[in-house]
């Protein structure tokens, strides 16, 4: 279908039918979910053997008994298994709860209220803050800097990340700049891999940026590979090291997608110094994180090649999941001027363009006609995505039936906003 070469009659032809099809799609009642990309029962069931895993032993190799207090850093164990995760050293690890989110969050509210180099830091006393804004990206990235009233600048994307000629400009132009969020390996929503290149740029920015400027690198996605040959993620601690910028650079990953969403670890890697900083403020703020839970992980998953198999299982769910989604776009819009997406190997979303100006239309007929999606221009900072065409789909927790079902409604509600547009543009 290309509705840039139709005529006024195939098209009317064409809206007589999508829209018939919508019809009949809206009596069968359908209540369908690919909003966010929640790990299905079946992923979740993998780590039930979490539930019994201490047999009533709660002490752990270094002698700690987990059901106490302390331990602000997190069990040993845990550390050098978050280390492994990132590619750090252990002592450069903090264990956090459950949520890695919930550390990013602590992050910028001790770097806005004290300031990440201490007295005299504190990002609330520099007048207009603001954040730069890979996009698409994570819409609860950007939900923390309107807590906070951070001015938030779009940064552009492509295959090997964000537009660093761009960041660069900007960062060495304007010291009111003070961080920018990345989500380097598969990124929510595109999928793309960082490069080495982008990187090492990333390690750099330390270096022509103002001293309490942070790089917040949510590697969320650090080990949810889909493909057996999986791209590589360059070390960026390592360009850290090369370039002194070891300060610069805050990274985050979590268990939430790997065990128990609700009942994982996460873990914080970043320089000596600024883990004393941050420890500082945890120690008023918390008397220590869940050692019993850092501890039934441990009997479960020891270390990366535990978590790599046990990521594997993972994929075998979800593979099919994210086929299915990708068959129904490939067969619809392979050879039409309607979309374009990604083909990620690995992540838990497929990040779908549809014609400027469409994005909030395709979403309002999918849930007229039983399927939730992601709001439009949640992908973007304040909601508003300037070409009004990005869609997040979440194909995790749905079953594999549900995700065909979901995916006819949506493909014919594509088709059915572009004909419509173009007939509008016709008139």
């Amino acid at each position: 279908m290309h509705v840039d070469q139709a005529t006024q009659g195939q098209l009317q032809q064409w809206q007589e039918e999508l829209a018939a099809k919508h019809d009949t799609f809206k009596a069968n009642s359908l209540n369908l979910d690919l909003t966010r990309g929640k790990p299905s029962t079946s992923q979740l069931d993998l780590a039930n053997m979490l539930d019994g895993a201490l047999k009533g032993n709660y002490i752990a190799k270094d002698g700690t008994d987990t059901r106490n207090y302390g331990g602000l850093s997190g069990l040993p164990e845990m550390r050098a298994l978050g280390a492994e995760i990132l590619g750090v050293d252990p002592k450069e690890v903090l264990v956090g709860g459950n949520s890695s989110l919930t550390l990013m969050y602590l992050n910028l509210l001790f770097a806005w209220q004290f300031g990440p180099n201490g007295k005299g830091s504190a990002w609330r006393n520099e007048g207009t803050v603001k954040f730069l804004c890979p996009v698409p990206g994570y819409d609860r990235h950007f939900s923390i800097c309107e807590e906070f009233d951070i001015e938030m600048i779009n940064i552009p994307m492509d295959e090997n990340g964000p537009d660093m000629d761009y960041v660069e400009t900007l960062i060495k132009n304007d010291t009111s700049i003070k961080g920018i969020w990345c989500v380097p390996k598969y990124s929510n929503p595109t999928g793309c891999v960082y490069s080495q290149n982008t990187v090492e740029r990333l390690a750099k920015l330390g270096a022509i940026a103002p001293a309490n400027f942070r790089v917040f690198y949510d590697n969320a996605y650090a080990v949810h590979d889909l493909a057996e040959h999986s791209p590589d993620l360059p070390n960026i601690m390592e360009y850290c090291r090369l370039h002194g910028t070891e300060n610069s650079v805050l990274q985050f990953t979590s268990t939430s997608k790997v065990t128990f969403a609700g009942a994982g670890v996460a873990f914080m890697a970043t320089s000596e110094d600024n883990l004393n900083i941050i420890q500082k403020h945890l120690g008023i703020f918390c008397i220590g994180p869940d050692k019993v839970n850092q501890l039934r992980h441990l009997n479960v998953i020891k270390n990366l090649a535990d978590l790599k198999s046990h990521m594997k299982k993972h994929a075998e769910l979800l593979r099919p999941r994210f086929s299915c989604v990708l068959q129904h776009l490939e067969k619809n819009f392979s050879d039409s001027d309607l979309a374009q997406w990604n083909t990620p190997e690995g992540g838990y979303f497929i990040s779908f363009d549809t014609r400027p100006g469409l994005a909030d239309t395709v979403i309002k007929l999918s849930a007229e006609a039983g399927v939730k999606l992601t709001p439009a221009g949640a992908t973007f900072p304040y909601g508003k995505d300037p070409d009004n065409k990005n869609i997040r789909l979440a194909p995790s927790f749905p079953s594999v039936e549900d995700i065909d079902a979901a995916m006819a409604i949506f493909c014919n509600s594509v088709k059915l906003a572009s004909v419509q547009q173009r007939l509008a543009e016709h008139a």
